[in-house]
């Protein structure tokens, strides 16, 4: 049975945990068990550091987006406000330069399509 390939994270885990377990009184390399937990440390301090920066990001991301809806919402007063203001209304510079189309430039929708001529092979 294959077996998946472990992160380096998971086998330095794996390491110290079966040195935990089983010969936590040798020394390996020079190193106690104690020393050598104190020297991979950063694998989880690292990692922690990673989970508080995604979950800023995400409270970030959160911010912007209700920060846009807001933002939408207000706009979309104002632009209700100059399309019913007597002076301005739909067909005005102002409605055109906040970058919709005026009324009087606006086209129908109607297409009409033309048909297609039905050609038929003689032999």
């Amino acid at each position: 049975m294959a077996t998946l390939q472990k992160s380096d994270y998971e086998k330095v885990k794996s390491i110290l945990a079966g040195w935990k377990n089983l010969r936590s009184e040798k020394t390996f390399a020079g190193m106690t068990l104690d020393q050598f937990a104190e020297r991979t440390k950063p694998i989880d301090t690292t990692r922690d550091e990673v989970t508080r920066c995604d979950n800023e990001l995400t409270a970030a991301i959160n911010a912007r987006d209700t920060a846009d809806a807001a933002a939408f919402a207000l706009a979309a007063r104002v632009v209700n406000a100059v399309k019913a203001d007597e002076a301005e209304g739909e067909d005005g510079e102002l409605y055109e330069a906040m970058g919709y189309v005026r009324k009087s430039e606006r086209r129908t929708g109607l297409s009409r399509k033309a048909k297609a001529v039905a050609t038929t092979a003689k032999a």
